[in-house]
């Protein structure tokens, strides 16, 4: 189990957002679907900024689902959406082809339902396909609070980690001298992440006058990590 100890990093993750759809939130009571909604989309915001591997699968998008998210889409515009008709993203091997593309063995999992299509998912993959899987817990959902809880209890207990997506963004940003992601990021903070985003755009209008400082070309405040 020593791999668990490794921090998630851009070089290490995939990720794989799991029917996403608008029938498969319809049926979501664990958590609101708005707040969802949002989450789902700042978690694909941190995974371009990072150029984390990402797929997305669809289930029944005609007969029964409905299309990916466009909030969604319009993160991954390229990306191939992969539709099969398995509860069971694993069975379809295009979703397999997918993930052994990337190399990488610890895969980010962000989907609907939590007690069918994550907890399927996560089983096999860890078991057939020697995976570590990161369960978002709140960019997933169930069709109740129980359903959601006793399936995460279920996959902790097989060995997934249990995350929330600010965690993976941030365990991914990891250190904010990290120029290159540091605007991006705190973007998304202040797009998706409620009071932590308000104390950003409060700090860059109320302590730092109106933006953010700079000194002999070095940024030296706000620390959204404050």
């Amino acid at each position: 189990m020593s791999h668990y100890l490794d921090v998630l990093t851009p070089q290490n993750s995939q990720i794989i957002f799991i029917d996403q759809q608008p029938q498969m939130a319809f049926g979501v009571q664990s958590i609101d679907r708005q707040v969802l909604k949002n989450n789902v989309v700042a978690l694909a915001k941190a995974a371009k900024v990072f150029g984390i591997p990402a797929t997305i699968t669809t289930v029944e998008t005609d007969s029964f689902s409905g299309n990916t998210y466009p909030e969604l889409l319009a993160v991954f515009p390229q990306n191939k959406i992969l539709e099969r008709t398995s509860m069971n993203s694993w069975d379809d091997q295009n979703v397999r082809d997918a993930l052994a593309a990337s190399g990488r063995k610890k895969i980010v999992v962000s989907g609907l339902w939590t007690e069918v299509c994550n907890t399927t998912f996560a089983l096999c993959a860890m078991k057939e396909g020697g995976y570590e899987i990161y369960m978002v817990a709140d960019a997933s959902g169930g069709t109740s609070l129980d359903a959601h809880k006793y399936a995460m209890d279920r996959m902790v207990q097989a060995g997934a980690v249990p995350v929330t997506w600010q965690q993976v963004m941030l365990e991914w940003q990891r250190d904010w001298a990290r120029k290159e992601t540091y605007d991006a990021v705190t973007g998304i903070v202040k797009d998706h992440s409620g009071a932590y985003g308000m104390g950003i755009d409060y700090a860059i209008t109320h302590v730092h006058n109106g933006a953010e400082r700079v000194q002999h070309g070095e940024r030296i405040g706000p620390n959204p990590a404050r």
